[in-house]
């Protein structure tokens, strides 16, 4: 059992949680919980090793018995070392340490995510978890964005991290990914055409900007079209969470039909 905070698993756990830098300079991230461990599990995220305590539920042990079998590496923490580790106030007793492993984004697009200038890691995660239950390809996410693999994005993401290919990118790079598929380019916008008028069946890119200073300047560069979403109340907008889940499953709601 790990009982110093010295140990280098638990040194390594620490930074992680920290800055993007310490991040890309492990190549690794953090994910704590039982569903997000369950969820990388599921889906044979290449892991380093995982850390689990007294506090884990049935469910949480039943896990663990799982990643033995996988050959993972598991390791037994005093409580008190995991929690101080945990960002959520009672943590459930297991955080795992996982490679940086990208997801390909598929040959041929019809539907990607840009997500610009979001800087609230719940906001950027929340706009993930919808992003593949509407059925994006890929997220492109430019550099002004926070990092999509921060422990907050990563909680409000509830596993769509583990499921959904993207990629941090240079706008350069991404009007090339979206040029190279044909894609018209639709930036959420409070002076667009509406999301209800407008034809989503083509092959798209969406950006959505962040709430507290709108579109940047490259994504506004890089748009074809702007789209807005008709409201009935006095509310001035929505934020980027909700704004790119109304568009995004309008884009599903139309070619569906």
């Amino acid at each position: 059992m790990i009982s110093s905070s010295q140990n280098p698993k638990i040194k390594l756990a620490r930074a992680l949680t920290g800055r993007p830098k310490e991040r890309r300079e492990a190549e690794a991230f953090l994910t704590e919980g039982v569903r997000l461990v369950e969820e990388a599990c599921a889906t044979n995220w290449p892991f380093r090793f995982v850390l689990y305590s007294d506090e884990l539920s049935e469910r949480g042990n039943e896990l663990i018995k799982k990643l033995e079998d996988k050959k993972i590496e598991v390791e037994k923490v005093e409580s008190r070392l995991l929690q101080s580790l945990s960002e959520t106030e009672t943590s459930q007793g297991i955080l795992a340490v996982l490679n940086d492993s990208q997801i390909p984004i598929p040959e041929s697009l019809n539907f990607i995510l840009i997500p610009d200038s979001i800087r609230d890691p719940g906001n950027l995660g929340a706009l993930l978890r919808s992003a593949n239950a509407a059925g994006v390809q890929a997220v492109l996410i430019p550099p002004e964005t926070t990092d999509a693999f921060a422990p907050k994005v990563l909680r409000a993401g509830m596993g769509a991290h583990f499921r959904l290919p993207m990629q941090m990118m240079s706008w350069d790079e991404i009007k090339r990914v979206s040029q190279a598929a044909s894609l018209k380019t639709f930036l959420a916008d409070m002076n667009g055409q509406t999301c209800w008028e407008t034809d989503f069946s083509q092959p798209l890119a969406l950006i959505v900007g962040g709430e507290a200073e709108g579109a940047s300047e490259q994504a506004r560069k890089l748009a074809n079209a702007f789209v807005k979403i008709p409201m009935a109340g006095k509310t001035e907008s929505l934020n980027a969470a909700a704004a790119g889940s109304v568009l995004m499953f309008e884009v599903m709601r139309q070619r569906r039909n």
